[in-house]
């Protein structure tokens, strides 16, 4: 499951009923929590040991449409889901481990910029130095309803 952040659901808004362009990303950056962000941000996002959100290209054959995973077509489904098509991979953690990591969230910007969306991860999972930290095809999914 995953939350829309207020700054999205502010730019759809004004996008869809009061005549604003919309927000437009080349790329979109994964993020990793070692606790809740919100949809107001916040949380604890990793740093420090070698860190980097993960960046993902935005297009039709990195994210799957609506109709289900792995899909490259336009969304033509009912379910407001996509998930990645491709493994996300972050940097390998060293000299140390970023702890138990909780969360994850999207950004527009490698560092800083606006949270998108966010969400728990389905298990918890303690990243250690030298772990090699993924998603796999499939495995990031994100809703919007």
């Amino acid at each position: 499951m995953s939350n829309a952040s207020d700054y999205l659901e502010n730019k759809l808004v004004d996008q869809l009923f009061r005549g604003q362009a919309a927000p437009s990303t080349a790329t979109l950056y994964v993020g990793l929590f070692t606790s809740a962000p919100s949809d107001t941000g916040g949380g604890v996002e990793v740093s420090g040991n070698a860190y980097a959100r993960a960046p993902v290209t935005s297009s039709l054959t990195n994210w799957a449409g609506t109709q289900g995973a792995g899909t490259t077509a336009a969304s033509s489904g009912s379910s407001g889901t996509t998930s990645n098509n491709g493994v996300i991979t972050f940097p390998v953690p060293t000299p140390a481990g970023w702890g138990l990591v909780t969360h994850f969230a999207v950004f527009d910007a490698i560092s800083a910029g606006n949270q998108l969306v966010w969400g728990t991860l389905s298990a918890s999972k303690t990243i250690n130095a030298g772990d090699t930290v993924t998603f796999p095809a499939a495995a990031l999914t994100v809703t919007i309803a």
